[in-house]
């Protein structure tokens, strides 16, 4: 019989646990097939403690406390923000209405596969980081890797909250589901192809918690319109956290690019490799691929499905409340650019509501953009003569209607030999990834730091670098 679970002293929570017996018996089915995946497909290092910041309020007066944890003990709470009573539908055609605290009939589905999606990314990328502790470039980096993963175990908590809690027996059915697929499985992969992809070096885990993870921030920012209640408020806390996954990954490729140019400058060379850094060409090539990787993730440039959630009041635009228009879209055109037959690009209107994929991604464009001009400002302040460019979004594309055709990364349409002349100049190759990995060395003791990466400008908490972030054996 597996332990009860005292849910007050296990479980930080604010939707009542201790008070609700079905809720109650539906979790204590699912929480050991949970730790059971967390000890199978979570971090395989094994530690005495972490530092780690765990969720236990919502309040304004702080949510989180910071303590050494031992990492299967970390308590994974469910937290929605707090209610507010005078919410009103922002979109749609229920727009003015009240939102939804229970779900509605006629869109039960439809928000049952919204909550299934999102929450099947959630334990994806905790099983595509689970080596990476075993060569952590310091203990910082290490803390925060287990960070980022217990922080996803918790957001797959809360997604299997509201399945629990609002689908009945096909929510408890979905929500062992996400525990059945594995990422890369070749028999049960993650919905998502991205979830599917290699985490296999800190640059790349770096490279994911800045695109990947900021992918994420403009899904659950959709859901965070939605409204059905309980689904905005659970996004809406999910993105205090997510926060910090994109500072991991922000920081962290600057620490990349830094670490770079000091060694080009101090070598006179951009050939770094021997001297034990990573090459500026190859970080190109890295942001290439997570970058376009992570655009697959917005589906479809052209969506009726999306048009569809739109309309019903499911899932809205980013910061929808501040759009200047009726929030119904039923009149509005938008341009959508796509490739033509004769290998040149042409522009077609369309009806906006069916290009919110297309307005959705275009926000997260802007934003990755941000990023490119923080690591070329450090390469500049550096006196390195190089830039980094986001490519085409029609580079590397295996969704929407930039797949099937090939396009470089400066947007030019090609054919299948150029685009198989160019493909290792442009996307990591094995040479580069085996590189990469040559470096990728544990280090460990307390203030070091690996040879390719600069230390960062602070810890975390306020502590030093040299904080022991980790207990180990």
């Amino acid at each position: 019989m597996p332990e009860k679970i005292d849910y007050d002293a296990k479980i930080p929570n604010n939707v009542n646990l201790s008070e609700d017996r079905r809720l109650q018996r539906a979790l204590e089915g699912w929480q050991p097939k949970f730790m059971h995946w967390w000890g199978e497909m979570g971090p395989t290092l094994e530690t005495q403690g972490v530092y780690l910041r765990t969720a236990v309020s919502v309040g304004r007066e702080g949510w989180a406390h910071f303590d050494h944890v031992n990492v299967p003990d970390y308590r994974w709470g469910i937290f929605l923000a707090e209610r507010d009573p005078d919410r009103r539908i922002a979109f749609g055609e229920h727009k003015g209405e009240e939102v939804w605290q229970q779900v509605p009939g006629e869109y039960r589905a439809d928000l049952q596969r919204l909550i299934v999606i999102q929450g099947d990314t959630e334990p994806a990328s905790v099983e595509q980081q689970k080596l990476l502790g075993l060569t952590a470039p310091s203990l910082y980096d290490l803390r925060n890797l287990f960070q980022v993963n217990v922080e996803e175990g918790r957001h797959l908590w809360a997604m299997v909250y509201l399945l629990h809690a609002y689908f009945g027996r096909e929510g408890r059915d979905e929500a062992e589901g996400l525990l059945l697929r594995n990422s890369g499985s070749p028999d049960a992969p993650r919905i998502l192809g991205a979830f599917n992809e290699e985490t296999a070096d800190w640059l790349a885990f770096y490279m994911f918690t800045y695109f990947t993870d900021r992918d994420g921030k403009y899904q659950l920012g959709t859901l965070k319109e939605s409204s059905f209640d309980p689904l905005s408020r659970t996004c809406e806390f999910m993105l205090k956290e997510e926060a910090h996954h994109m500072m991991v990954g922000t920081t962290g490729v600057d620490r990349v690019v830094t670490r770079s140019a000091e060694l080009i400058r101090e070598h006179d060379t951009l050939d770094i490799g021997p001297h034990g850094g990573i090459p500026l060409d190859i970080i190109q090539k890295y942001i290439n691929f997570h970058y376009t990787v992570s655009l697959d993730l917005f589906g479809s440039e052209t969506s009726t499905n999306a048009a569809n959630y739109y309309t019903a009041g499911l899932k809205g635009r980013w910061q929808e409340t501040r759009r200047k228009d009726d929030h119904k879209l039923t009149d509005d055109a938008r341009t959508l650019e796509k490739p033509a037959a004769d290998g040149t690009w042409t522009s077609e209107e369309m009806q906006a509501i069916l290009l919110l994929n297309l307005d959705l991604r275009s926000e997260y464009v802007a934003d990755c953009q941000t990023g490119v001009k923080r690591w070329n400002k450090i390469l500049a302040d550096a006196g390195v003569d190089h830039t980094f460019r986001l490519p085409h979004p029609g580079f590397n594309r295996e969704v929407g209607i930039n797949s099937g055709h090939h396009v470089t990364p400066d947007g030019t349409i090609v054919d299948e030999a150029t685009w198989q002349a160019g493909k290792s100049k442009w996307l990591p190759t094995t040479e580069d990834l085996t590189f990469v990995r040559s470096l990728m060395h544990p280090v460990y003791e307390r203030g070091k730091i690996a040879s390719w990466v600069a230390p960062p400008r602070q810890g975390i908490n306020g502590k030093p670098f040299d904080y022991e972030y980790v207990y180990l054996t």
